[in-house]
């Protein structure tokens, strides 16, 4: 409920009257105020609110029953989902690919880095920066895994598998927006401090992924994230080698290993639950599908451009950094690895739902073709990442 209050006038009277004492006498006295001493009237402060707020959530949208399913997979989990884990001393690091600022020849590493970084255009630098924008964003997504009823980490420090993966997983994904981060400000080619603005906004605003606390469309969720990124990084990595750049191309390509690594321990995750309950998971994989697949970094905003994700993903998509064929792409490889088609023995409403997904991804494709032939001629936008320079969508 909103609370209305009202507030002082702005300008109390310039006289007031106070009671003084003289020779036994009460009279009254006038006091004058100066400018300067008037007293202040405080303005309401407004509450922090973030910048994108999604409305008409929904929450827990799995049967409470369903939770036993969870807790009866942790020894299946730690057998076969912990290992697709890295002991921290055999993972790479960011300092491993950065020149080293205790060595004497930093200046010179940091010049070369900077030489290479003139060759790569200004439309790469915008897919490249909300890509780090996109993995800075990690306390969401960490938050996020931990919504998931059954497998959330329940203490901050739990024991179980499912917990021991959402942090392992969340330090080792930690990694890549230092890695990407440290790279970008150190080639001087972009506004670190709109950069900055921006991952701030976009950790206050949040993400909605429409899982509903449902581990089920978390995991779907999360299986078709982690090849989108995989994809996404991939394919900076090659434009980079094609630009020259081979150190970036190394730093994207070593990015893209850890989402590919990690899109196998959650597909296979997903496997299980259609190994288990069929008609659930079929279920589930068409709703996500119905919602469409909403990108981690989709309430992005710097400050300014209030479509600054639309705009960023219509450049990676001019680009072939993640395009709406890499979308369907997923789809069809999701569903071919969890065997969807090959299901049998599901009800009614999972039958449609089997149908459904399994036929998605080619209408999604021929949606795609009229829309390029409807397409508009491109128009350019200036982007604060880049000190406002334009860049073609």
């Amino acid at each position: 409920m909103a609370l209305r209050t009202s507030l002082s006038p702005s300008f109390p009277p310039m006289a007031n009257t106070t009671t003084t004492a003289t020779s036994g006498n009460a009279r009254k006295s006038p006091r004058v105020y100066m400018a300067s001493t008037l007293p202040k009237v405080e303005k309401a402060k407004k509450p922090y609110s973030p910048p994108r707020v999604v409305e008409l959530q929904v929450t827990h949208s799995m049967p409470l029953e369903k939770i036993e399913i969870f807790k009866s997979l942790e020894d299946w989990a730690q057998n076969n989902v912990l290992i697709h884990l890295k002991p921290v001393e055999k993972c790479w690091q960011p300092q491993d690919f950065l020149p080293d600022s205790a060595s004497d020849g930093f200046y010179d590493e940091v010049k070369e880095l900077r030489e290479h970084a003139k060759e790569i255009p200004d439309d790469y630098f915008v897919c490249l920066v909300g890509d780090m924008i996109t993995e800075e964003a990690l306390p969401t997504y960490q938050t996020m895994l931990n919504t998931l009823d059954g497998v959330r980490d329940e203490t901050g420090a739990s024991p179980t598998s499912w917990a021991v993966w959402t942090r392992a997983w969340t330090a080792e994904e930690n990694r890549h927006g230092d890695l990407l981060n440290k790279y970008l400000y150190l080639s001087g080619r972009v506004d670190m401090k709109q950069i900055e603005k921006t991952i701030q906004y976009l950790i206050g605003s949040g993400m909605d992924p429409r899982t509903e606390n449902n581990p089920y469309l978390g995991f779907i969720y999360t299986s078709f994230q982690e090849r989108a990124t995989f994809i996404s990084h991939g394919n900076t990595a090659r434009h980079a080698k094609e630009r020259g750049d081979l150190k970036l191309a190394q730093i994207c390509g070593i990015i893209a290993a850890d989402e590919k690594r990690h899109e196998t321990a959650y597909t296979k995750i997903v496997e299980k639950l259609f190994e288990i309950d069929p008609d659930g998971t079929v279920l589930a994989f068409a709703d996500m599908m119905r919602k469409k697949i909403s990108m981690p970094a989709h309430l992005m905003y710097d400050g300014r451009d209030d479509n600054l994700f639309e705009h960023f993903s219509a450049v990676a998509q001019r680009l072939g950094v993640y395009t709406a064929k890499d979308y369907s792409d997923i789809l069809e490889f999701l569903v071919g690895r969890w065997k969807v088609g090959e299901i049998t023995g599901l009800s009614g409403e999972a039958s449609k739902a089997q149908d459904y997904v399994c036929t998605l991804a080619s209408r999604i494709r021929r949606l795609e073709e009229r829309a390029q032939g409807r397409a508009k001629k491109a128009s350019t936008r200036p982007f604060s990442w880049i000190y406002d320079r334009e860049v073609l969508l």
